[in-house]
């Protein structure tokens, strides 16, 4: 079977989709093809790659495999050098409808590696929790250049220098590896999540939980999410977490926005009044700003001051560590590609496997998904 890894061209994307250990492992079975210059921008060269088994070939040859291996959805020119029937697997965006309708009008079975559920046995496939653990950690080493002050406590002949108060909102994977980062640089932490048994996770860190109490079952029933998604909080649950939140973020000096309902634009967490009230030089790194931002004052792509404040909304964090970013992601796809790959080494795409069933977008020119 031909497998092809072509460069990425959204603007800003430095990932991969492959490595050269993960070529290593596929090569003996497979031809694989890596479009020139396609790992430059993750620090891996086109000598790595022959040197690992792959024949370094051209876009329209990496787009005409039996497989291509992506990182991002396919672009429309793009899509136009990938044959009818041709399996593609990447982070396909699979809640925009538009590119859902592209890809199977042009006849791909495309999987989207961004909806494998949550279960045990898809662990090793989950490309979100991968790169937005890398998210997290680099959320903080942002925070702390763009701070103007140390992180730790410092006791100097000058005077003590107390250590920066760092808030995280949302705890999944992306939060509790903000935590661990922090924690690391000495800061004091604390936490917000609307999940209650993340409590446990975030105290194991050395973070203290804020806890916002439920005082209904609806409450208490959404809060616990959706396959290991938060789920979309009712209003007076949100209006008292707003609240505590706003005092709370007074007193910070960094805080991390990691909020995210797949879908749906992100909650707004830190509302303007809250930013009126932080204390000059504070910093918000706000890792929703792709969807909508839990601050509205976020700007796409910008760091911009209001109100004193620093407020950091770099997308794609992940593309700012290309390098591990894409020795994690290249393992998912890897290990994805075990799943439709059989004992004979031929393509077989099982529909009622819970993990295919949940990431086939289109196949035979029909869109699976809505």
């Amino acid at each position: 079977m031909r497998i092809g890894i072509p460069a990425e061209t959204r603007p800003g994307e430095t990932r991969v989709a492959a490595t050269p250990e993960t070529i290593k492992k596929l090569s003996a079975k497979h031809q694989l093809i890596m479009q020139a210059g396609a790992g430059l921008a993750a620090s891996i060269t086109d000598d790595a790659y022959a040197a690992a088994g792959a024949t370094i070939g051209n876009a329209a040859e990496a787009f005409g495999a039996d497989v291509v291996l992506k990182v991002r959805a396919p672009s429309d020119d793009e899509r136009a050098l990938i044959k009818p029937g041709t399996v593609v697997i990447g982070m396909l965006n699979p809640f925009d409808s538009a590119n859902n309708v592209a890809m199977a009008t042009a006849g791909l079975r495309a999987l989207a590696l961004e909806a494998v559920p949550r279960i045990t046995r898809a662990q090793s496939m989950d490309v979100l929790s991968s790169q937005a653990n890398i998210a997290g950690y680099k959320a903080v080493m942002i925070a702390a250049n763009t701070y103007q002050r140390f992180m730790p406590m410092l006791m100097t002949a000058a005077g003590t220098v107390k250590a920066a108060r760092v808030l995280i909102m949302g705890v999944g994977v992306a939060g509790l590896q903000a935590i661990a980062t922090a924690k690391r640089l000495g800061a004091v932490i604390e936490a917000s999540d609307v999940r209650p048994p993340v409590k446990e996770q975030v105290e194991s860190l050395g973070a203290k939980f804020i806890d916002v109490p439920f005082l209904t079952d609806e409450e208490r029933e959404i809060a616990k999410g959706v396959g290991g998604y938060a789920r979309p909080m009712p209003p007076d649950w949100m209006a008292r977490q707003s609240a505590l939140v706003h005092e709370r973020a007074k007193l910070a000096d960094i805080i991390i926005t990691t909020a995210l309902i797949p879908g749906r634009p992100a909650p707004v967490l830190i509302s303007e009044e809250t930013v009126k009230a932080m204390k000059p030089g504070s910093v918000i790194v706000d890792l929703a700003v792709s969807q909508g931002g839990n601050c509205p004052l976020s700007e796409l792509n910008k760091t911009v001051i209001k109100h004193g404040v620093h407020i950091v909304g770099e997308p794609d964090l992940a593309t700012l560590v290309a390098a591990d970013a894409s020795a994690l992601y290249a393992r998912n796809v890897l290990d994805f590609l075990k799943l439709i790959i059989d004992k004979d080494e031929q393509l077989v795409i099982d529909r009622e496997d819970d993990i295919i069933k949940a990431t086939l977008l289109c196949a035979d020119g029909q869109l699976l998904r809505q």
